[in-house]
């Protein structure tokens, strides 16, 4: 089908120039897009999520030099990967020795595994956009029984006005293997721009992935992630994203778990200050008997900051012995701030064990009555409050240099101590 001037994804598109190389994942995902359109709020899934503040715009594809220095890591011990705006930048990466792991070019990536593994995987215009029109990426594998020795660094920087950062990446644990993955998302004067961004991955079976994801953008910039994993028998999967920045955020999360004996875990925490939109939409199809899932996330809104939370949970007809937990906690500050929570559990099968719950306030008065009358400031004591609410998501973070660097950056930007 030849696309159409009107079309606003064309429009969206026209001043992007795919690269030459000619995947089939490219050229599939630039024929789809021939018939898309960008989702309003009357689809349900983007119900609460206004685009056109990002369709409206214009991009441009734009190699650039940076000094990433104060976006790296203090003490981290781990492969550093660096892309520019999209663009790998092998002066600024370091991969270490290490026999277990294997980082190549996304283009290395056997097309044919590819599609068998992610043909179950829904996508969306944005994900498409990213996939017809990525300046880089990265492969990662993870051999057969090996544990990578040190952790493994995704660093994305984003400089520049009206800048478009499109990086694929794809991780594939084999059999028995086990890393953590860090994905941090940083701006630095980039004005307009958007982070488009799609990690995919395989865990096979027994393997074990944890990704903390840092998503700390300046407010002036646009993000949307398409995340998607698929995960083998006896496989464990978990994942933190703690979310502060841009001026609208949609984190897209959606595991397929299709085997026995699995658990997946997602736990995020999403601050919003001004007029910021953040959005966490999350899935978990469970497709076989005995696994557990758990999700727990916590938001807090001031000014007239917006959250969004939509997590499903699915359990299909043949899983039985399901246990699923969905939690999601809001805290607004002002009269100003919104948040939309909306928990779902689709359940097919009998003998399980499925919970969910939100809960949406303003701080205990009583609380902080307690605490002034203990010679505690109003101020003081908000805070205390705040960082009770949501270190309980933090303590999930259990790598010790990551948790520093969340409340370092906590402490620099909303004035909070854990």
């Amino acid at each position: 089908m030849e696309i159409t001037a009107e079309n606003k994804v064309l429009k969206f598109v026209e001043g992007l120039i795919p690269p030459s190389d000619g995947t089939s994942i490219r050229k599939e995902a630039l024929q789809a897009l021939n018939g898309m359109d960008f989702p309003t709020t009357r689809v349900e899934e983007w119900k609460y999520t206004r685009v056109g503040r990002i369709t409206n715009k214009t991009f441009q594809q734009e190699e650039r030099k940076a000094n990433i220095e104060k976006y790296k890591i203090t003490n981290l011990d781990a492969h550093l990967v660096v892309f520019v705006n999209g663009y790998f930048d092998a002066s600024l990466s370091t991969i270490k020795e290490d026999k277990a792991l294997s980082v190549q070019s996304i283009e290395k990536l056997d097309l044919d595994y590819y599609s068998e593994i992610m043909e179950e995987t829904e996508e969306n215009v944005f994900s498409l956009i990213n996939k017809g029109y990525q300046t880089g990426g990265v492969y990662i594998k993870v051999g057969e029984n090996e544990k990578t020795a040190y952790p493994i660094h995704l660093l994305h920087l984003t400089t520049g006005e009206g800048i478009i950062s499109n990086a694929q990446h794809f991780i594939h644990l084999e059999k028995g293997s086990k890393t953590e993955l860090i994905t941090t998302y940083d701006s630095d004067e980039a004005e307009n721009s958007f982070t488009n961004i799609v990690i995919e991955g395989h865990i096979e079976e027994n393997a074990n992935l944890t990704i903390q994801k840092l998503q700390f953008e300046e407010k002036n910039v646009f993000h949307i992630s398409n995340e998607f994993f698929v995960q083998d028998p006896s496989s464990q999967f978990k994942i933190n994203t703690i979310t502060t920045g841009s001026l609208l955020t949609r984190n897209g999360l959606n595991v397929i778990v299709e085997g026995e004996n699995c658990h997946t875990e997602m736990n995020g925490v999403y601050l919003g200050t001004e007029n910021q939109h953040l959005d966490n939409h999350t899935l978990i199809e469970h497709l076989y008997s005995n696994c557990t899932s758990s999700e727990t996330y916590k938001g807090v809104m001031d000014d007239k900051s917006t959250g969004v939370f939509n997590g499903k949970v699915i359990v299909r007809p043949n899983a039985k012995k399901i246990e699923a937990y969905q939690s999601n906690g809001n805290i607004l500050l002002s009269k100003s701030s919104t948040v939309n929570s909306k928990p779902e559990l689709e359940i097919y099968a009998d003998d399980v064990r499925c919970s969910h719950g939100s809960t949406t306030g303003q701080l205990d008065e009583d609380a902080i009555y307690y605490l002034r009358t203990r010679g505690i400031s109003e101020q003081k004591a908000k805070k205390l409050m705040v960082a009770a609410f949501i270190g309980e998501v933090l303590d999930k973070v259990d790598n010790s240099d990551i948790r520093k660097k969340v409340d370092q950056h906590f402490l620099e930007h909303f004035g909070w101590v854990f």
